[in-house]
């Protein structure tokens, strides 16, 4: 069972950082004040002593901790520069063109005095409270590696003295694409879970699809926006479909399709019409053209993977990345045969150390060739890889039906 105060950290900490951030102008001061709280809880928490209201009950630990910490360290203010407002005479409810408080500190700490990679990594730690080993299987790589990439980008901001502000909004269009790019992560997060018991983390997925509403507000008209959102929900609509009633992860091909949501769907694929509109082709426009097309797809038989895989070799020109190889391996193998997905997946064991999905796609295409050997090897490896408790039980179910 999971503790109720690891349930409050996933469900509150990005929330509660921003809103000590701005009062206390520090990321030091609040993210340790915030530690202090959430440590107390872990030892104060059981049954009967749970808050009714977590959140409050961490937010009030968290003042109170904050306020010890700067009675004994009156220095800790210029430990970082300034959050939101910059200077210490003007108001700290100034919002700037951002109305959003979890957005505002998303925009604040991707600064473009940081390099983009260093910007995107502070942001998940500080605004969506994913953890050091979370961020570094998203950018595939390891833990140690991002803890270093975390401890270099907050020493430049101390020694640069870079002013963190809410961004005029004037600046806004220069941050766009880090932003965005932090909401997707955000969003591949709830979507897929690095870790724990879950499958998804559904309030995730939520928060990066409302966060890309806001930005879609303040950016009217720009289309990588309405891909993003296209994109997000296109696949968040299949959310009910897959795991079952006993929380078993249901393969894309098996799920039943009735539990996918039909409103969200019409929602994405408006968005997507409006996206476009235009010329040129972004990541996220290819990834949300792939997502309509599982989506529109009235039985498992009816995807058209011809399509599919045409999409994924696009975006792979485009991006480089490993993990749309990966993707196209398995859409090809579904349109041409298991024999040319394993031709793709060669290669890959470097870029994709770590990812279970790898030795997962692999084992697949083992069984469908009658290799059950190599299969089962394939399918011990992303066992032994995988990080939630869903994906490890199917992994295991499958290979025990090798037999």
């Amino acid at each position: 069972m999971t503790h109720p105060a690891e349930q409050a950290y996933r469900d509150h900490y990005g929330r509660l950082l921003a809103l000590l951030a701005a009062e206390y102008r520090s990321l030091d001061t609040a993210e340790e004040a915030l530690a202090d709280a959430y440590a107390k809880a872990v030892a104060g928490w059981h049954g009967h002593t749970v808050p009714a209201n977590p959140a409050a009950w961490l937010l009030t630990v968290a003042r109170h901790a904050a306020t010890d910490r700067l009675r004994r360290d009156a220095t800790a203010r210029r430990k970082m520069p300034l959050l939101i407002t910059g200077d210490d005479d003007q108001p700290r409810t100034d919002t700037g063109p951002v109305p959003d408080e979890r957005l505002r500190l998303v925009y604040t700490c991707c600064h473009p005095a940081l390099a983009p990679a260093a910007r995107i990594a502070l942001t998940l730690r500080y605004v969506t409270g994913l953890r050091t080993r979370e961020i570094a299987r998203l950018f595939l790589v390891g833990e140690a590696t991002m803890a270093a990439r975390l401890t270099r980008a907050k020493k430049k901001i101390a020694a640069a003295g870079v002013p963190y502000r809410v961004p005029a909004a004037a600046d806004l269009p220069a941050r766009l694409a880090t932003v965005l790019h932090v909401v997707y992560l955000v969003f591949t997060e709830g979507y897929r879970a690095t870790e724990g018991r879950a499958l998804t983390r559904v309030e995730l997925a939520d928060e990066a699809i409302r966060l890309a509403g806001v930005i879609a507000e303040l950016t009217p008209g720009e289309r990588d926006v309405a891909a993003l959102r296209a994109l997000m929900l296109l696949q968040h609509a299949r959310r009910d479909a897959r795991v079952d009633t006993d929380g078993r992860l249901v393969r894309l091909s098996e799920q039943d399709r009735s539990a996918w949501h039909r409103d969200e769907i019409a929602h994405g694929l408006a968005l997507l019409a409006q996206a476009l509109r235009g010329t040129g082709e972004s990541r996220y426009l290819l990834e949300a053209q792939i997502a309509a097309a599982h989506a529109t797809a009235a039985t498992a038989a009816d995807t058209d993977w011809a399509r599919i895989a045409g999409l994924y070799a696009r975006l792979e020109q485009r991006t480089g990345s490993p993990v749309v190889r990966l993707n196209r391996a398995v859409a090809v193998a579904e349109w041409q045969g298991p024999a040319a997905g394993l031709a793709l997946l060669a290669g890959l064991d470097t870029a994709l150390a770590g990812h279970h999905l790898l030795p997962a796609a692999r084992a697949e295409l083992h069984a469908r060739l009658g290799e059950h050997a190599a299969a089962r090897a394939a399918f011990d490896a992303a066992i032994a890889l995988a990080g939630t408790d869903t994906e490890r039980q199917w992994l295991t179910g499958r290979r025990a039906s090798l037999g």
